[in-house]
């Protein structure tokens, strides 16, 4: 996803109160971040910067079932059949992997894990906000050793049952392996159930199950019983029950510059959320369980030794050291400022261009 969208339905002057409105909410209720503690130099799992100068649009991630720490990602539009795996401790890239056996990609947007053993690619995005009569999800089996190679994939042909939509967020049930998608529009989207098992030879026809609100992915917790969507502003975690959302609790996103992906550890005690741009940052939040199992997080992230205290803190990260909890809060309400300020600028150029 390269920027936000233009969307002719609203009316300019509720895009204004909205933005308004969300921005001092935003403000309001933004998290106290205590200090972080840094985490040991080398540790898997803890946030850190993408350091290859390929990934410029890192668009979706993915814990490894079989590596620990390693993280799978692509770009976004306009770039090859090419599927990065990085190393969290180092920020590393350790493996590229090239796709034969399918068409041109067009928009990738999602990546996710499937209990299968395989990976899940979704070439779902649509900048034209739902102009193409299909998309494609591709599928490989994640390679038991990490070195560059080029792997022959599956391609599925997906429509959805109401029409086509753009869509940025693609996940796999880790109990039934069912893939869901989730669409993006400003006013909401919906989520969407593919069938038992995808096919190959013919149309695999995604139905909407759920609403859902404006997301840029989403994540299924290891164990199933959980699914969290991200939006540029907040996420939120679902409980995942029968194939469907159950009770729904907030989560504290980082502000990121372009929110745009968010994965579950591979023990899933938290969120790693991602950003695009170049030496974009990676942030863990840690997760807390209530009493009826959905995830809470207090706001604390952890800096691995692949982030920089100016780069971290760039990408909605956290510096180093004992002062990280008092930057990230600072990047955060600037951060927050900034959105809104821009947000207001594209809202009044809009009703310029429509007087």
């Amino acid at each position: 996803m390269r920027s936000l969208p233009r969307h002719p339905g609203p009316r300019v002057s509720g895009v204004i109160a909205a933005v308004l409105l969300m921005t001092a909410s935003a403000v309001a209720f933004a998290p106290a971040v205590t200090p972080a503690v840094a985490a040991d130099e080398g540790a898997p799992d803890q946030s850190f910067t993408i350091k290859d100068p390929r990934i410029t649009e890192s668009s979706g991630l993915a814990a490894s079932r079989t590596h620990p720490g390693v993280y799978w990602t692509h770009n976004d539009s306009g770039y090859g059949p090419q599927i990065y795996a990085v190393d969290s401790r180092t920020g590393e890239t350790v493996a590229t992997l090239t796709l034969e056996g399918i068409g041109k990609p067009r928009d990738v947007e999602a990546i996710s894990m499937g209990p299968d053993g395989n990976v899940y690619v979704g070439d779902i995005g649509d900048n034209l906000n739902g102009t193409w009569d299909h998309v494609w999800i591709y599928r490989f089996p994640e390679p038991k050793q990490l070195k560059d190679a080029t792997v022959r994939a599956t391609q599925f042909t997906v429509k959805y049952a109401d029409g086509p939509r753009d869509a940025e967020s693609m996940m796999v049930d880790p109990r039934t392996g069912r893939v869901y998608i989730a669409s993006k529009n400003e006013d909401g989207g919906g989520l969407y159930e593919g069938p038992a098992e995808l096919t190959s030879s013919g149309t695999n026809t995604f139905r909407r199950v759920d609403d859902v609100p404006w997301v840029t992915d989403g994540a299924f917790s290891p164990d199933g019983k959980e699914l969290v969507l991200r939006s540029y502003f907040s996420a939120r975690a679902y409980v995942w029950q029968n194939g469907r959302l159950g009770k729904e609790s907030r989560i504290s996103a980082p502000f990121q510059r372009q929110a745009e992906s968010v994965t579950y550890t591979a023990d899933g005690k938290a969120l790693m959320f991602g950003t695009e741009g170049k030496e974009s940052g990676v942030v863990r939040v840690d997760l807390d369980k209530d009493t009826d199992g959905a995830s809470s997080s207090g706001g604390n992230s952890s800096s691995g030794s692949g982030n920089s205290s100016s780069g971290g803190a760039a990408n909605g990260g956290t510096a180093d050291g004992a002062g990280a909890g008092e930057n990230q809060g600072n990047a955060t309400l600037g951060a927050i400022i900034v959105i809104g300020g821009a947000a207001l600028v594209f809202a009044f150029k809009r009703l310029r261009r429509k007087g």
